[in-house]
């Protein structure tokens, strides 16, 4: 799997006033690891942020798939 850099970018600037830190606590993932991953292009995501992410669009009604390519 990969994260969809622009979409998680801009979820992050919008619901989260662009603070990648309230972000990463929200999806219980390390918030250092979430911007290497984001800097990476979305390469380096595993099961804890894809998982997040995941969980945090089901929570809120979103669609997952608009966030991480399944490969």
């Amino acid at each position: 799997m990969k994260i969809n850099v622009k979409a998680v970018n801009d979820l992050i600037k919008n619901k989260f006033d662009n603070n990648q830190t309230l972000f990463a606590k929200e999806i219980n993932a390390d918030r250092t690891h979430l911007n290497r991953v984001l800097r990476a292009n979305g390469n380096g995501a595993g099961a804890v942020i894809c998982g997040g992410i995941i969980k945090y669009c089901e929570d809120n009604n979103l669609d997952y798939k608009d966030y991480i390519f399944l490969e």
